[in-house]
């Protein structure tokens, strides 16, 4: 079930109530008293952020220098509770110009109270969008004087906004130049054995978007995924695009998406928000295409010396290449002196993290780099305890390369005046959680 809230309370640090607002009569007046007496004044504010006192529940957050306090006498859903109160804080600095703290409480009091009487109804939340608030909540917040956000421009067309089905992007947009930037960044999680076997592989994936479009736009985006090629095939009775297809995992969408015609068609139809936003994400677990491979040896030589050589291979496309690699070597505690050498790039042992850390700025594709070093530890006295061998980690980024092997085929953009769009598409992948057992 919802929030259903009794009330509302924000505080200050001293317990003082800025505002309150009591959507049922289910619960006292005395119910902030008792959050000041068991919560406040015996400091276990931090401890925990929901508390049952006298047959209540108080589910409170911490922005700035303001408590907000919800009050419910139901078994009322704590995570929907907390989505509320960042949205509404959210909402308030967009009134307010970026601001939220005692002093922006105290200055919009007024508009604070007609804000609450239309975010939530009875205790349930409603709408909290702060493009469609401002359609009919027209009063400007007092603003901050350090604040530098400009003001937001007034909005048309209030009814349709709010009693619409599109209540993510406003009519009226203009652009000379009608662009999107579609971006796939992906993240590959790896953890490798000492002898080359893949433990675990995965990858997550999200597909940002950023839209300069006139009008009311219908765009349509083609990847290929396995199922959706072959739904398209059946409905167009051909035969299905040849190439590479994946199987998508744990696909979400944006609000946006049309799920009615992606669950019959499988295709990605949506009426887009202006500006940037997260049109999708994904997750990958069968045919991950690792763009590196590393290949460790350590030798302990006695309890005083160690060799380490640490092979890495690109395996990405001869014409791409990696920036920003960095490839962490642990090594003992005790270690006393370093001396390597590398074919490429630059090492340096870091005493603080116990690493040697190899740096290379430019890594190109189908190539291969060496590090070869001789580590001289400081000798004990005492029983020598056996070394257990972290994890080698990698840090990377490679451009034009996807390790899931996604593709965009196509994105169509169709607007009723006709006008020409430019699309550019990007791929990045970077490194997750790449670690190799030594």
């Amino acid at each position: 079930m919802p929030v259903a809230a009794s009330a509302i309370y924000f505080l200050n640090l001293r317990g003082d109530v800025l505002i309150n607002r009591t959507y049922r009569d289910d619960v006292g007046g005395n119910m902030v008293d008792a959050f000041r007496t068991h919560i406040m004044q015996t400091k276990e504010l931090g401890n925990c952020p929901v508390r049952q006192i006298g047959g209540c529940s108080f589910v409170y957050m911490r922005i700035s220098n303001v408590y907000i306090v919800i009050v419910a006498s139901s078994n009322a859903n704590v995570a929907c509770g907390f989505k509320f109160v960042v949205e509404a804080v959210a909402l308030f600095k967009s009134y307010f110009g970026g601001a939220f703290d005692e002093d922006a409480i105290r200055n919009n009091f007024v508009l604070i109270y007609e804000l609450l009487d239309e975010i939530m109804d009875f205790g349930y939340p409603q709408n909290l969008s702060p493009e469609i608030l401002k359609l009919y909540i027209t009063q400007e917040g007092v603003r901050s004087p350090f604040s530098s956000k400009p003001k937001d421009k007034p909005i048309p067309n209030a009814t349709l906004q709010v009693t619409g089905a599109v209540g993510w992007r406003r009519e009226g947009l203009s652009y000379k130049k009608n662009e999107v930037f579609l971006d796939i960044v992906e993240s590959v999680n790896l953890l490798m054995s000492s002898k080359g076997n893949v433990l675990r592989c995965d990858v997550t994936g999200k597909v940002l978007m950023k839209c300069f479009l006139s009008g009311m736009p219908d765009l349509k985006l083609g990847l290929n995924d396995k199922i959706g090629l072959e739904k398209e095939s059946e409905m167009k009775s051909r035969p299905a695009k040849s190439g590479k297809t994946i199987e998508l995992d744990d696909v979400t969408f944006h609000q946006c998406v049309n799920l009615t015609r992606f669950n019959s068609e499988k295709t990605v139809s949506f009426v887009p928000p202006d500006g940037e936003f997260e049109l999708m994400k994904y997750r990958i677990t069968e045919g991950v295409n690792l763009p590196f491979r590393v290949l460790p040896t350590i030798n302990e030589l006695g309890r005083t010396r160690m060799e380490v050589n640490v092979k890495v291979k690109s395996v990405f496309g001869a014409k791409m290449f990696a920036l920003g690699v960095v490839v962490k070597i642990p090594v003992p505690k005790q270690t006393a002196k370093t001396n390597f050498q590398v074919t490429t790039g630059r090492a340096k042992y870091n005493p603080s993290i116990d690493c040697l850390v190899w740096k290379i700025r430019k890594f190109p594709g189908q190539t291969e780099s060496t590090l070869s070093a001789e580590i001289e530890l400081i000798s004990t006295m005492g029983e020598k305890k056996s070394w257990t061998r972290p994890p080698i980690q990698m840090e990377f980024q490679v451009p034009m390369f996807t390790a899931s092997g996604l593709r965009v085929w196509f994105l169509k953009v169709w607007e009723k005046s006709g006008y020409n769009t430019v699309e550019w598409v990007r791929y990045i992948t970077k490194a997750g959680s790449y670690e190799i057992r030594c």
